[in-house]
């Protein structure tokens, strides 16, 4: 059994957030005390209205950084401090961003081809000029994104893996959408949110260290998201799905040939596996060397003593 990734971040609950993180946390704290202020124009102008969206195209990118409820507010920007203080460390501010963006890009716009599915098949106008924003949709990625880097952790004020976060964010939220009267204010953009970053994470997440694309592991497949009755017959599904969708979606190495992601990749991890002992073998004949230099030793012998030292 392999043993849980912990996650980077030090310090206590509340300290050590990045400087990215608390910037998007302004961004979210501006955007609400603007529709305090303004409130109809900055929620007609920035949230998604699909019945608007020309010529306000902008919405599809704005509205998920805009949060309209105090609750809202408070959960999205304590949740994104505490993802940019874990995730960040772990994946850098660029890859963190552009996690954010997509996983934003890619709830607005399913949302918007919900909306007006819906309103063509029950030609209710609400589906079309009802305002949707929110920040849960990538907050709903972000959980996605720690069931990835350590599924095995326990979240210790609810006593629940990290694995099955995501799961029950989605299906606490469908149960409370029907003590709703506006279910699709919310209920879209977690579902899509959760699905959005897998895909990203599945298929996009560039891993320099390892020279691959994506996350192709099975404890990362689709199917691990429900229960293991249903595993099965959702991995059968998923797997059909992916050979349609991902066909032509290739994983390069930058010391390998390509495989196609609808495919087993044979030797993965032992490839990975490869380059971190190689990455560590030289990091450690560079530690060595430097020490040398700076005690004035001679440097031969370093690279004998580096590989005893890895094996």
């Amino acid at each position: 059994m392999s043993t849980p990734a912990a996650i980077p971040g030090t310090g206590g609950l509340f300290s050590g957030f990045t400087r990215l993180s608390k910037g998007l946390a302004v961004v979210l704290v501006t955007g609400y005390l603007a529709n305090v202020l303004l409130p109809h124009t900055i929620s007609d102008t920035f949230s998604l209205i699909p019945g608007k969206f020309i010529p306000f195209v902008w919405n599809i990118i704005t509205a998920g950084y805009l949060e309209t409820t105090i609750f809202g507010l408070g959960a999205s920007v304590l949740a994104l401090l505490l993802a940019g203080k874990h995730l960040e460390p772990f994946w850098g501010s660029r890859e963190f961003i552009k996690f954010i963006v997509f996983v934003n890009l890619f709830t607005c716009a399913s949302t918007f081809a919900l909306a007006i599915f819906l309103y063509f098949t029950t030609r209710r106008g609400d589906y079309l000029y009802a305002p949707i924003s929110g920040f849960h949709g990538v907050l709903a990625g972000f959980l996605v994104a720690v069931k990835q880097i350590s599924p095995e952790q326990e979240i210790p004020a609810l006593k629940l893996r990290a694995k099955w976060s995501p799961s029950l964010f989605v299906i606490f939220s469908i149960v409370s959408s029907f003590l709703s009267a506006e279910p699709i204010q919310f209920v879209p953009f977690i579902v899509f949110g959760t699905y959005g970053a897998w895909i990203y994470l599945r298929y996009f997440q560039r891993k320099p260290e390892a020279g691959l694309k994506g996350d192709s592991s099975a404890e990362f497949s689709f199917a691990t998201f429900f229960p293991s009755p249903v595993q099965p017959f959702v991995d059968t599904i998923a797997k059909i799905c992916e050979r349609i969708f991902c066909r032509q979606r290739i994983q390069t190495s930058n010391e390998g040939p390509s495989v196609e992601l609808g495919k087993p990749l044979p030797g993965s991890d032992s490839f990975e596996a490869s380059r971190r002992r190689e990455r560590g073998a030289r990091a450690l004949e560079e530690r060595l060397g430097t020490n040398a230099m700076a005690e004035g030793l001679p440097a031969e012998g370093l690279e004998s003593k580096g590989s005893q030292a890895i094996v």
